[in-house]
């Protein structure tokens, strides 16, 4: 492997590119979301791991009183393999996630009084959550392992 061949593998350039398919939306009371990982090989390449993670952006009030916590609900790990330049490659995978509703989102889905008070409550307190699916490729000699993220809806 020449010079420059080893810096751009350093650099995750030119090894393997990363497409992630699922679903847009998900149900939280499913637990589980189901897909695929697309690898398209640009060289000769060995991947150490496939990991696909799913995470929740809670984000609580506004202005200068904004604060955002990063939980990761759910995470499978996938075993590596070789793959040759030009190569492609799908790796179904079945993600289980466990998922943890806000106090106003649990009194929210009571419904009559108490549901309005969930509502109202978390409207006051600036309530809202972004989930993220990433799909990451371990790459042997990458410093910067080739990913994909696909930002999903939440169905109730």
């Amino acid at each position: 492997m020449s010079f420059f061949a080893k810096i751009k593998q350093f650099f995750g350039a030119g090894t393997v590119k990363v497409t992630l398919n699922a679903p847009a939306t998900f149900n939280t009371n499913d637990g589980v979301i189901e897909g695929s990982v697309h690898l398209e090989a640009k060289s000769d390449q060995t991947i150490l791991s496939l990991k696909i993670e799913l995470k929740e952006e809670y984000t609580t009030g506004r202005g200068d009183e904004k604060k955002t916590k990063t939980f990761e609900i759910g995470e499978v790990k996938l075993a590596g393999f070789d793959m040759k330049q030009g190569e492609t490659k799908d790796v179904p995978f079945k993600l289980s996630y466990s998922y943890a509703k806000s106090d106003n989102e649990a009194m929210a889905e009571k419904g009559g009084v108490m549901g309005g008070l969930g509502k109202l409550g978390s409207f006051a307190s600036g309530e809202k959550s972004e989930f993220k699916l990433w799909a990451t490729a371990d790459v042997k000699g990458a410093a910067l392992d080739p990913n994909d993220l696909k930002e999903l809806k939440r169905v109730k």
